[in-house]
């Protein structure tokens, strides 16, 4: 179990984070198509509460699913049943906050080594595009088509970006330890609507 007091200590970090936040909705868990379904119900019951106009709410929900499909295909802390033919379920942790009338949408999950430099040279590329530029990929990325190796259309982080009213923010930290966490890092995502 020592190699689990790195990722546990980043996890604990990330749970006092959320503590000092207005929080309208928080989840750490395991996810899977069904979990992330039941979720979007109460995202878009919790957003509304909070008063949200509806171009905002369809905005933060957007990317609230992007980053939960971002969970799913590429966390490395994954949990499948023995004998079961369905897809893995991945863990990791989303959240909504609110602050001086903006909403921040963070999500964190473990990710290997080679998921963690592709998606580092995805969100760098992002940053370093205008508004517009990021519009006009998104645009010719859906006419694009999807290769056979992709898990999506690549337009998760895009669609994010393309609602965000300032850049994506990211960053990877190595997660300490022996055995199976070694080489994977923690992926920290942050989108402000």
């Amino acid at each position: 179990m020592s190699g689990m007091n790195g990722i546990q200590r980043q996890w604990d970090d990330f749970h006092s984070y959320v503590e000092r936040r207005d929080v309208i909705f928080y989840y750490v868990g395991y996810f899977s198509q069904t979990i992330i379904a039941a979720m979007a119900d109460a995202v878009k019951l919790r957003v509304e509460h909070a008063g949200a106009v509806a171009q905002t709410r369809r905005k933060l929900f957007s990317s609230f699913i992007e980053m939960a499909q971002n969970i799913v295909h590429y966390s490395a802390d994954s949990y499948e049943k023995e004998g079961n033919s369905e897809a893995s379920m991945r863990h990791g942790a989303v959240f909504i906050s609110l602050t001086d009338e903006r909403y921040y949408l963070h999500c964190a999950n473990p990710v290997n080594a080679v998921v963690a430099e592709k998606l580092r040279e995805k969100l760098e590329h992002l940053r370093s595009l205008t508004i517009d530029e990021i519009k006009l990929e998104y645009k010719e990325t859906l006419r694009a088509e999807t290769p056979a190796d992709s898990k999506g259309a690549g337009l998760g982080f895009l669609t994010m970006a393309r609602d965000a009213s300032a850049p994506l923010e990211f960053e990877l930290s190595p997660a300490s330890g022996e055995g199976k966490d070694s080489g994977t890092s923690m992926f920290y995502l942050r989108a402000t609507i």
